[in-house]
């Protein structure tokens, strides 16, 4: 089977979404790395004022001892998180671990007013009672395959899809 996604076009429908979400006071928190990248560039293309965050699930994750810290992944919250009304982005959901990583993450920093998920592709097989408020892509992937943000020297976004 061959996937094929266009994630330029899943970006546009991602700001279309994540525009409906925000409030005048939100702020955006991108998990690394993939939604890092896309909280990067929705603060510009949405004209945000401050900052964007980014957030690491590795001291969270429950599989910790498996896994290790990752490179280049920390948290960098530049904004007082208590009260404030978050929407986490990322590029693909999947079990929903990472993003119960996160939120305990977060909540590290604070108690925000809210919290809302954002993300470019859901792919199901949730193994948490997790959902995101905004998917721009519902798509259906065997367990063994893997799906990952990927971008380019120009801030361009694909997809890199890997397994059997």
């Amino acid at each position: 089977m061959s996937l094929v996604l266009n994630a330029e076009a899943l970006y546009l429908e991602l700001l279309r979404g994540v525009r409906g979400l925000c409030g005048p006071d939100s702020r955006l928190v991108g998990i690394t790395s993939g939604g890092a990248w896309l909280a990067e560039r929705l603060q510009k293309d949405l004209g945000l004022n401050g900052s964007f965050g980014t957030i690491s699930s590795a001291m969270h994750r429950d599989d910790f001892a498996k896994r290790g810290l990752a490179a280049g992944g920390q948290t960098k919250l530049p904004f007082a998180v208590q009260g404030a009304h978050i929407v986490v982005l990322d590029d693909v959901l999947f079990t929903g671990r990472t993003i119960r990583a996160v939120t305990n993450e977060l909540f590290d920093y604070g108690r925000p007013a809210s919290v809302k998920l954002a993300v470019l592709v859901d792919r199901g097989g949730r193994e948490l009672p997790i959902q995101a408020d905004f998917a721009a892509a519902r798509v259906s992937l065997e367990p063994t395959r893997s799906l990952a943000l990927a971008r380019d020297a120009d801030g361009h976004f694909s997809f890199d899809v890997k397994g059997a």
